[in-house]
């Protein structure tokens, strides 16, 4: 996406450029010829139609024309493609907390692939953080409370510059990190390096074991709460009317304000988590949960119930 982001930008820079040089010389020619002086005056022009359609229709189309090109450019970006690998990221006064899917921990360091769709969902522990990587041209504020995503394919491998573009307290300049683009031997040689217990939907999987929610979410119909197997990614009716989409944001919804949101068919009775699960578990448990709408290679496949409330 760099290369589209810089040839948006160079443009406006040129565009702006020329218009600017355009008006600075029109201004200096008519300042020169339409001086003071006895007998030389401007022509009043009362009304023009050409004139006018002409500075009209023209500003409109460059405007447009630059106007699709960024939405062009911003669709791309928040359209993370489908089948990128998901990294959950926690933000915190003053660091960078990472996760992989199959468990691998950093702390201000992200090592990934080239030439792999990368997403993150990221999340805040305290106040609004912004992840920001200048050589890949992404920038997304990470918000406390709720998810927020973005992604990139990396295309060389080296060491990119993270930081904080928003504000944060006292330590804000020192919120940095790295971005350590490998090769995929390399990589998965350094995955393979780690001490992970467990990929991130089994660490889930336990902790929604030892919450109880297996008492409520089964894969039968005498649960007190809907059966979450296959319910990622889907429409949700909701027993007010409204149909909601179960992403990640409605996961965590759903575990931290059960009541918000009920699915059709079943009754208030889930008890909220606020307090009781940390950023860390919640990523977990939303992972365990879409582990549950994916093809049965990975773990927790053939549990029936997820992380989630009683929707």
């Amino acid at each position: 996406m760099a290369g589209n982001v810089d040839a948006l930008y160079v443009f406006l820079v040129v565009l702006s450029t020329l218009m600017s040089m355009a008006i600075f010389t029109m201004i200096v020619v008519f300042a020169v010829r339409f001086r003071r002086r006895r007998g030389v005056e401007a022509e009043q022009i009362e009304g023009s139609t050409p004139l006018e359609v002409t500075w009209s229709v023209v500003p409109l189309g460059i405007f447009m024309a630059i106007f699709l090109w960024g939405a062009a450019i911003y669709f791309q970006e928040r359209t993370p493609p489908q089948g990128a690998t998901d990294v959950y990221v926690v933000a915190k006064q003053w660091m960078w907390k990472l996760q992989h899917q199959e468990g691998a921990r950093e702390i201000n360091e992200l090592h990934i692939p080239v030439g792999e769709n990368v997403r993150m969902i990221m999340t805040s522990q305290d106040v609004i953080h912004s992840f920001y990587v200048p050589a890949f041209r992404i920038k997304q504020d990470v918000l406390p409370g709720r998810y927020t995503t973005a992604w990139f394919h990396a295309t060389k491998p080296g060491t990119y510059h993270l930081f904080c573009a928003e504000y944060c307290g006292t330590q804000h300049s020192g919120m940095i990190g790295q971005v350590v683009v490998m090769e995929p031997a390399q990589y998965q040689a350094w995955l393979s390096g780690g001490s992970a217990s467990g990929s991130l939907a089994e660490t889930g999987q336990a902790l929604f074991q030892q919450l109880g929610c297996s008492t409520c979410h089964r894969s039968d119909t005498q649960g007190r709460g809907p059966n979450l197997a296959g319910v990622f990614g889907k429409p949700v009716q909701l027993d007010d009317g409204r149909t909601v989409m179960a992403d990640e944001n409605y996961v965590r919804e759903s575990i931290l304000s059960p009541a918000a949101k009920i699915v059709v068919g079943f009754k208030p009775i889930m008890p909220t988590f606020q307090g009781m699960v940390s950023e860390e578990q919640l990523n977990a448990l939303v992972a365990y949960v879409k582990s549950l709408s994916q093809p049965p290679a990975g773990a927790a496949a053939a549990k029936p119930a997820g992380a989630q409330p009683q929707k």
